[in-house]
């Protein structure tokens, strides 16, 4: 059975063995449904792997990008609290922030060098990104509903972070794990992702078997009837 002792060794193993639809199966078999974030929600690059663990971050519309006289304080500073939450961002982890209309961009190169900078592995947006050349140049993996170059300041500002968030109806907290690919992003919960986890490895090693079977010319029927896995 493989075994790991820390954060780094796992996502090395999910990196270099996992892929998120056999990690998607395993929480279907364990009654957890809704666990893939929507469809529209893909990589900048198709060879892009994320995983790391959530910073979550919660944002909101606005009309002006600083308004005195309000009777929120929030409202005075240009992108609220989006910059705090960054440098905020600690080693391992994913920005991923939902909560605002997608008609502006809400993450681009800058914020990716910074977050690289903190040892963040990644950013998971319900919205856009812009600077998509510079994103491209660092590889940095980023997951959104695409590129759009508008930018956020007098349409967005962030009003917290580290709190519970949901996209899609998919719950995330700080501290869960998001792993996304080519065909989508999940979400680990906390206190089942050792689960999760050792029970994808041993269905990839299943469905290796399956592959040379199927290769060979075994019947689906058949196959299936021995591995329980197709």
């Amino acid at each position: 059975m493989t075994t790991w002792s820390s954060d780094e060794e796992l996502f090395a193993i999910a990196e270099q063995n996992l892929f998120t639809c056999v990690v998607g199966d395993i929480m279907d078999q364990m009654g957890l449904y809704h666990q893939y974030l929507p469809p529209q929600i893909r990589p900048l690059s198709n060879d892009m792997i994320l995983i790391g663990r959530a910073m979550t971050v919660l944002a909101g519309d606005v009309f002006q990008q600083s308004v005195t006289g309000s009777s929120n304080d929030l409202m005075q500073k240009p992108f609220g609290l989006m910059f705090k939450a960054l440098d905020d961002l600690r080693l391992n982890e994913i920005y991923v922030s939902t909560g605002a209309s997608p008609r502006n961009a809400n993450w681009g190169e800058m914020m990716a060098i910074r977050a690289r900078f903190l040892g963040a592995r990644g950013a998971v947006l319900n919205g856009y990104y812009r600077d998509t050349r510079g994103l491209q140049r660092l590889n940095f993996p980023t997951f959104g509903l695409g590129s759009y170059g508008q930018d956020s300041g007098p349409r967005y500002k962030v009003h917290d972070f580290r709190v519970p968030i949901e996209i899609g109806g998919v719950s995330i907290r700080s501290g869960d794990i998001l792993f996304g690919d080519i065909d989508g992003v999940c979400v680990i919960p906390t206190n089942v992702e050792h689960e999760v986890f050792a029970r994808a490895i041993e269905k990839v090693h299943k469905e290796n078997l399956v592959r040379r079977d199927l290769e060979s010319g075994v019947p689906a029927a058949s196959v299936y009837e021995v591995h329980q896995v197709m």
